[in-house]
């Protein structure tokens, strides 16, 4: 579940809608400690973090929300990629999630997608927690890295362009987005 959760967050931030593990079992993050690396020179971007643990909270009303931060640069996307791979063990970045038809998929991977179909999955979540962004804004593709997590490293979703739905406009710069 709390895949839903991040994908949302990553959703609602850089137009992500991911689809669900609804029967996953719930993971609490009471006394789990989670150190954020943060790519050097990047800045920490607090109504996008807050509002990402407020969806957190909308969908599991009875949990605390987990450990999320929210970041970004003017660094190209291929940079923090390869800096995060690297501060995270990963030896390569695969092409997409699939690496070459390999059954295991790997811990880091480039993805694309479109912000206008991601932001319009979330309109009923922005809409419950009283976001009046301007979906309309919303347009353009993005290119993605996911990088799994690492034992206290949480995982890192990597975006460039992004959708920020706090000020309704597509942001030029790599967002870089920490949780579970």
């Amino acid at each position: 579940m709390w895949r839903v959760v991040r994908a949302l967050a990553v959703a609602m931030i850089a137009a992500l809608a991911l689809a669900g593990c609804k029967n996953e079992k719930a993971e609490h993050y009471e006394g789990q400690a989670f150190s954020f690396t943060v790519y050097p020179g990047a800045q920490y971007v607090a109504a996008l973090t807050e509002l990402d643990k407020r969806a957190a909270t909308a969908q599991k009303p009875n949990e605390p929300p987990p450990p999320i931060a929210i970041y970004d640069t003017d660094a190209p996307l291929d940079t923090v990629a390869a800096w995060y791979a690297k501060s995270y063990g990963y030896e390569k970045i695969a092409s997409d999630a699939t690496n070459n038809l390999s059954a295991a998929k790997p811990p880091a991977y480039y993805r694309v997608g479109d912000l206008q179909a991601d932001v319009k999955a979330i309109e009923p979540l922005l809409r419950q927690l009283n976001v009046g962004a301007d979906i309309s804004k919303a347009q353009g593709k993005y290119r993605a890295v996911e990088i799994e997590s690492k034992s206290s490293r949480p995982r890192v979703t990597l975006q460039r362009p992004y959708f920020d739905v706090t000020k309704s406009q597509v942001i030029d710069r790599t967002m870089i987005l920490m949780a579970p």
